[in-house]
């Protein structure tokens, strides 16, 4: 972001929004390896000129390291049988294709809330350690709110728990003032103030958005406004 600021000759802006869902044409192209819902290389990169693939990660990854991240990246219930699934799998062959990951979690996975498939945590969850995506927003938002002019508004939409989290932490942290020692004998009014405000509260697309657009169900989009 600053890189193409600068070469516009613009050192800040009113307003920042980062959109961080999966664009639907990543999701529906089977070269991708993104769906379950559709066979192609298990790859997952959002940009597939370099790293590692999802598939290569697997055959390397070791039984534990395969767990941890589908429990903690897709809060998957499920992740130790499923780690230990994708382990007995790969001895027999590589797993490669993003049906064969959909048909080892299925098996392992006996129960999933209605109208969800078996392998959508554990899917949401290598994609996200393949990209590094948590660690990529957590790198972004001070770059973001370090571009906005006084008034300026930082404006995330996020579609899981976890980048939630991480942006919710973020507005509060910097939407709170120098947090002194207990007895420290400081008037409120001599604190400096916070870098940040949120904006309203968090906001969710209403029924008839859902209706009109599925994967808009999980979306929440959080507000702040630079105020230093």
């Amino acid at each position: 972001m600053r890189q193409a600021l600068e070469q516009r000759g613009v050192k800040r802006v009113a307003g920042v929004l980062l959109d961080l869902g999966v664009s639907s044409p990543q999701l529906d192209e089977p070269g991708r390896g993104f769906s379950f819902l559709r066979d192609g290389p298990l790859d997952m990169r959002m940009d597939t000129t370099r790293g590692e693939t999802a598939a290569e990660w697997l055959a390397r990854a070791e039984e534990d390291e395969i767990r941890e991240v589908i429990r903690t990246h897709g809060e998957e219930r499920f992740a130790k049988p499923i780690a230990a699934a994708i382990v007995e799998a790969r001895g027999r062959e590589p797993v490669r294709t993003t049906r064969q990951l959909a048909e080892i979690v299925g098996r392992a996975v006996r129960t999933r809330e209605p109208g969800q498939h078996p392998a959508t945590r554990t899917f949401q969850a290598l994609r996200i350690h393949v990209n590094q995506e948590l660690e990529e927003l957590a790198v972004t938002l001070p770059v973001a709110a370090g571009l906005l002019e006084r008034g300026g508004r930082l404006a995330v939409i996020s579609f899981h728990s976890l980048e939630d989290r991480i942006v919710k932490t973020f507005i509060r942290e910097r939407s709170t003032g120098d947090r002194l020692p207990r007895g420290v004998p400081v008037r409120a009014a001599d604190l400096p103030p916070p870098e940040m405000r949120p904006v309203g509260r968090a906001i969710k697309p209403a029924a008839e958005e859902v209706r009109r657009n599925a994967r808009a169900r999980s979306a929440v989009l959080r507000v702040a406004e630079k105020v230093l």
